[in-house]
């Protein structure tokens, strides 16, 4: 049984309920209790991140054109099941399993089944004390944190669907999604959340500013530079032409399914339920989350307002994700007023950078580099500032997950533009990829296909 790793400050070590850290004085109620708890909260809390599935889907639905939505729908649900089935397969084991101390990743064994202990235990006839012990030992069901884990997989790969919709061909952008869930993101995983080796230097990710947006992110960044822009996005003379979503109620729906789903993805990540610390430990964590997630929407909307005296709701929607990703990696701040600094500033930075990739010609359809990649750099560091961490360390981790997911997933990409090609013909590109690769309409009653170019 592994041991949890994503936080290491003292209340964290202390809130891990039945699990070996955990301190005797917090341990109120019974090894049993603390393992269906634990289990329920693991359960829970990952269905709730796997509802944000559904928001990064209608999201991206309703910022894209009218000709290209069926397609981001169909990679939005197919990215997630990849990801189940080869975090299944590998990922986990090789995040997580047998990671030596300090080391750079786990185990390459196949498959991830329950313990023979919770076998032994559902198949007997009768079960004895012994038996009840050997399961609770643990502190959760093995399968349930298989589970919570999972789900955080797909998010970092629905960040980059977002980015490269309306250009890239989908076949090319499954194979990617199969090397990012199966080997770079447990890798990465393992030097942070697994105990490896930025774990032991001090690095300190709640919920995954890093360890799952900025991995997004970077991956979403190598693949736009390498596919390029869409046709006629950027003039000849610098000039950009805006190419509005087709359905704003949509994309606002999907920001809030986010947000409610990321009381999954941070609260969670508390790792435990089985004490009373567990429970107010988590409930800051509730807090803070939506605090920084407000302040997001606030802080975008009133720069929109004084930058082009227009306010923007697609950037108030990302200033919201700003906002919650930049919480990410240090929800447990004690003082909620640095909640709303933290998700402010993360919002904030998501209206500066938007230009700034459209200055650069890096084509983000919906802006999720300057969402989860830049916001997610901010709250990381941010840890540093407010949170307790160390400022260089969590530079360093910052730095070294860039590093090695600009360099792998620049590799990727290149070897699969190369080999079956990553873009989409102009003519295909002008007629939508509704039409193109999959040979139907979302909005077949307009006539999208023939009518919009």
């Amino acid at each position: 049984m592994r041991v949890l790793t994503r936080f290491l400050t003292p209340v964290a070590l202390a809130g891990l309920g039945g699990l070996a850290l955990s301190a005797p004085a917090h341990a109120e109620v019974s090894a049993e209790a603390q393992f269906v708890f634990n289990s329920f909260s693991f359960l829970v809390h990952g269905f709730l991140v796997m509802f944000m599935a559904a928001g990064f889907a209608m999201l991206e639905a309703g910022l894209v054109r009218t000709k290209n939505t069926a397609t981001i729908c169909l990679k939005n649900i197919v990215l997630y099941s990849l990801a189940g089935i080869l975090f299944y397969l590998i990922g986990y084991s090789l995040m997580y399993v047998d990671v030596p101390e300090g080391g750079f990743f786990g185990s390459f064994s196949l498959l991830y089944n329950p313990s023979e202990a919770e076998l032994a235990l559902i198949n007997a006839e009768e079960a004895t004390p012994e038996m009840v012990a050997a399961v609770t030992e643990g502190g959760y069901s093995s399968m349930s944190d298989w589970f919570f884990q999972m789900v955080f997989v797909a998010t970092a790969a629905s960040i980059v669907s977002g980015t490269l919709a309306e250009r890239i061909k989908v076949w090319p952008f499954m194979i990617f999604v199969v090397v990012l869930t199966g080997v770079l993101y447990p890798i990465q995983g393992s030097w942070i959340w697994g105990g490896g080796w930025l774990a032991k230097m001090g690095f300190s990710d709640f919920a995954g500013s890093t360890v799952v947006h900025s991995v997004g992110g970077w991956a979403a960044l190598t693949g736009a530079i390498i596919l390029g822009a869409r046709k006629g996005k950027y003039g000849p003379d610098g000039r950009v032409n805006p190419m509005p979503g087709a359905n704003l109620p949509l994309a606002t729906l999907g920001t809030f399914v986010l947000w409610f789903g990321w009381f999954g993805f941070n609260g969670g990540s508390q790792l435990a339920l089985g004490s009373a610390l567990d429970v107010a430990a988590m409930a800051i964590v509730y807090v803070n989350t939506n605090l920084a997630a407000a302040a997001g929407v606030v802080a975008a909307m009133a720069l929109t307002q004084i930058i082009y005296k227009k306010i923007d709701l697609t950037m108030a929607l990302n200033g919201a994700i700003g906002g919650l990703v930049a919480i990410t990696a240090g929800p447990d701040l004690q003082n909620h007023l640095l909640a709303i600094v933290v998700g402010g500033i993360g919002g904030g930075l998501v209206v500066f950078a938007v230009p700034l990739l459209d200055k650069l010609k890096i084509d983000d359809v919906v802006g999720a580099i300057s969402a989860h990649l830049v916001a997610g750099v901010w709250g990381t560091l941010a840890v540093g500032i407010f949170g307790g961490g160390d400022f260089l360390v969590q530079l360093a981790g910052v730095a070294a997950v860039g590093a090695f997911m600009a360099v792998t997933s620049t590799f990727f990409w290149l070897i699969l533009k190369i080999t079956v090609g990553l873009r989409v013909h102009e003519e295909d590109e002008a007629l939508g990829l509704d039409m193109t690769e999959l040979g139907m309409e979302a909005y077949p009653e307009f006539g999208t296909g023939s009518q919009s170019i």
